[in-house]
C-alpha cells in the first residue's frame, strides 16, 4: 500500500485573543506536505477566518520556538498561535525551570508570590544589592475601573524564553543573578503578577538589569492578560516581536 506524503497533521495550540477568536484552545489539523511556517499560516488562517482581523501581528512558534516563515514543518509538529504577549488557563502547579549550578531561577506559578522570598532567595557575598521589581494588578487603567485580571501562559515556550532573557541579561548587564517568577490565572487588585529579582556588585547594574528584563519580558515571554472592567473585558495586546511567519 502506497504511504501518502501529501499531507502532515500538526497539533494546534491556540491562546489568548486568538483562542477566542478561533473558538477552540487546541486541534489537531491537516496541512498541505511540504509545509513551511508560512503555508501553514495561510491555510490555518484560511479555515479560521476570524483570527485574520490580527494581520501581521499573529505569531507563530513551531515545537515552543518563534518560527521564521521558511521554518519546515513536519508531521506531529505542535504549531502555537497567539497575539502580541502583554507580560501578562491555569497552568497547576508552579512550573520551573532549572538552571544547572546557575543561581539564576524562572518559575510560572498560580500561587500568590511573596515578594520577599523572591527577593531574598538568592544572597551572594559577592553582590552589594538585590534590586527587585514588583509589579501588580492596578484598579484603574485609562479611566476604566478593572475588577480582577486573568493571566495566561504558554507554560513551556515561557519558561524557554525567561531563560533566554536570563543568558542575555548577563551578556549585557554586569550581574550575578537573575530570577523571575509569574503567576498565572485570576488576581485581584493590588496582587502581585510578575517579581523580578537582579542581584549585582554594582548597584546601577541590577537597576538597569532589572528595568530591561521587565520590559524584555512583556515583548516576547508568552504571557498574556486579560482585563475584566466594571464594562466588559479585553485581551492586553502588546508590541510582540516581530511576525516570523507572516
Amino acid at each position: 500500500m502506497a504511504i501518502d506524503n501529501s499531507h502532515i497533521t500538526v497539533h494546534v495550540l491556540f491562546f489568548g485573543a486568538a483562542r477566542d477568536a478561533a473558538g477552540a484552545e487546541e486541534m489537531d489539523i491537516e496541512l498541505k506536505a511540504p509545509a513551511t511556517a508560512a503555508t501553514a499560516r495561510e491555510e490555518i488562517l484560511a479555515a479560521y477566518p476570524e483570527l485574520q482581523r490580527f494581520g501581521k501581528s499573529l505569531l507563530f512558534a513551531v515545537n515552543q520556538e518563534y518560527a521564521e516563515a521558511v521554518r519546515s514543518i513536519d508531521d506531529g509538529d505542535e504549531i502555537a498561535i497567539f497575539p502580541p504577549v502583554s507580560g501578562g488557563g491555569d497552568v497547576g502547579t508552579a512550573g520551573i525551570l532549572p538552571a544547572s549550578s546557575s543561581p539564576d531561577f524562572f518559575e510560572l506559578t498560580t500561587d500568590a508570590i511573596d515578594v520577599g522570598d523572591v527577593a531574598r532567595r538568592v544572597v551572594l557575598p559577592k553582590c552589594g544589592a538585590t534590586v527587585t521589581l514588583d509589579g501588580y494588578a492596578r484598579e484603574w487603567t485609562k479611566g476604566r475601573r478593572t475588577l480582577y485580571l486573568v493571566y495566561e501562559a504558554y507554560p513551556p515556550m515561557a519558561l524557554s524564553e525567561m531563560k533566554k532573557l536570563g543568558a542575555q541579561l548577563h551578556e549585557k548587564f554586569d550581574i550575578a543573578y537573575v530570577g523571575i517568577v509569574h503567576r498565572t490565572g485570576r488576581l485581584e487588585i493590588g496582587e502581585t503578577s510578575v517579581v523580578i529579582s537582579v542581584g549585582a556588585p554594582p548597584r546601577r547594574a541590577a537597576c538597569e538589569a532589572c528595568e530591561w528584563a521587565i520590559r524584555e519580558l512583556k515583548r516576547t515571554v508568552p504571557i498574556w492578560k486579560k482585563e475584566v472592567f466594571e464594562d466588559g473585558e479585553i485581551w492586553v495586546e502588546g508590541e510582540g516581536v516581530s511576525s516570523p511567519a507572516g
